[in-house]
């Protein structure tokens, strides 16, 4: 591995990180720092998204044609390091442009590739992918929104669980069942779909975290054109894999406090002999969480330099989502526990801005977003260790004949 940039990534982040230096600031002074959540907020990621594009910094490795910046891999992680250090990256974009927009220009025809990339690209249009159900937990086949034909359309019956900004999205892409009667990964069909239609309806989950970015979506007599369909009838599974590999990328690793700040909370808080950092049990959990920290950053350097030589990365990120999530829930549970009864603060006037508070009442969701902790052992398992695969005794039964727990 490759720690250090070449001569070429070194110019290429100086270039970066001063263009960032003046549009951020440009970008502060016309839209201030809005309040996360509220129109101001979207309406500021909004620009901010459009600056990037108009100067080729959105979507850096995308072509050029559709509103990319022309570039490699390894430009558009430094630019995402740099844009993190800067202050100013949103959300919003990450998942219709990480996940949803890339199938549709593996999947879509010319008209919809051209209709759809490049508003995309621009941040005109939010993205949002409609996979989880509530009766299928992990088991993404499992679903059971249908897909009918009906002439030249399609009519979609059904509901989504836990889908992440879809009260905010303009489109989506929803993986439906058209076929019950050959085993469950044969019988799917992916499709596009306006999520502003009046068969659409989304109902914000209320979480304990007190924000609300995820969504159960209902279905009821949705119709869709033929023409939105991603991919060929029935090959839906394969059309999802490569949604849930970028997925996986996207979300492998987390945000939120690390060991460095929990050990400087750990400094300020009194302990029963002197500052808390001196218990040897806290000590200990300090000394796990930074071995592990280490260990998350080689393996990212290890992705880092397979991009740097134009390689594919290997299944990392899987790795990197389960230790990140678990390390920030165990941190943010001790962080809080260290508190005592001013641990139930979760204002300004907590500790650290009540970021811990937050990081423990977030981190679950991480731990199940883009597959849970099992199925990426299982993935680690089975595509990295050579593991036997678990039994699968539904793998060749018609999805109308298995069990449905009644």
């Amino acid at each position: 591995m490759d720690f250090n940039d070449s001569p070429a990534e070194a110019a290429y982040r100086e270039k970066a990180r001063a263009w960032l230096e003046e549009a951020a600031a440009a970008h502060r002074a016309e839209h201030g720092e809005p309040k996360p959540n509220t129109p101001e907020h979207m309406a500021a990621a909004k620009a901010w998204q459009a600056r990037k594009a108009a100067a080729g910094y959105a979507c850096i490795t995308w072509p050029a044609a559709v509103g990319g910046g022309g570039g490699t891999p390894i430009e558009s992680v430094i630019f995402g390091q740099e844009e993190g250090k800067a202050g100013v990256a949103y959300g919003y974009f990450t998942i219709g442009l990480g996940m949803c927009v890339p199938t549709v220009m593996a999947f879509s025809d010319t008209d919809t590739k051209k209709r759809f990339v490049s508003p995309a690209v621009k941040g005109e249009e939010i993205w949002c992918q409609l996979f989880s159900e509530p009766a299928g937990g992990s088991d993404v086949a499992a679903l059971r929104t249908r897909a009918v034909k009906d002439g030249d359309d399609w009519v979609i019956n059904g509901q989504k669980v836990w889908t992440t900004g879809a009260h905010y999205s303009d489109f989506g892409i929803l993986l439906t069942r058209t076929d019950p009667d050959v085993p469950k990964h044969k019988g799917l069909t992916m499709f596009w779909i306006d999520m502003r239609d009046p068969a659409v309806e989304c109902r914000p989950i209320h979480q304990m975290s007190g924000g609300r970015e995820f969504n159960e979506v209902y279905f009821s007599d949705l119709r869709v054109k033929d023409s939105q369909r991603l991919g060929e009838v029935g090959q839906g599974w394969q059309v999802a894999l490569v949604t849930l590999m970028n997925e996986r990328l996207a979300v492998g690793g987390s945000a939120g406090p690390n060991y460095r700040e929990v050990m400087e909370l750990a400094r300020a808080l009194p302990g029963e002999d002197g500052p808390a950092l001196s218990n040897d049990a806290f000590r200990e959990k300090l000394a796990d969480w930074f071995v592990a920290s280490q260990g998350l950053k080689f393996t990212r350097f290890r992705t880092m330099t397979a991009l740097s030589r134009s390689q594919t990365p290997g299944p990392e990120s899987s790795i990197g989502k389960i230790i990140s999530a678990n390390q920030l829930q165990d941190l943010a549970n001790t962080a809080v526990e260290m508190q005592g009864e001013y641990g139930i603060l979760s204002g300004p006037e907590a500790a650290a801005g009540a970021a811990f508070q937050q990081s423990l009442m977030w981190a679950p969701g991480l731990r199940i977003a883009g597959g849970t902790d099992e199925i990426l052992k299982n993935i680690i398992a089975e595509r990295v260790l050579g593991l036997p695969g678990d039994v699968r005794v539904d793998k060749d039964v018609p999805f109308k004949d298995m069990p449905t727990g009644r």
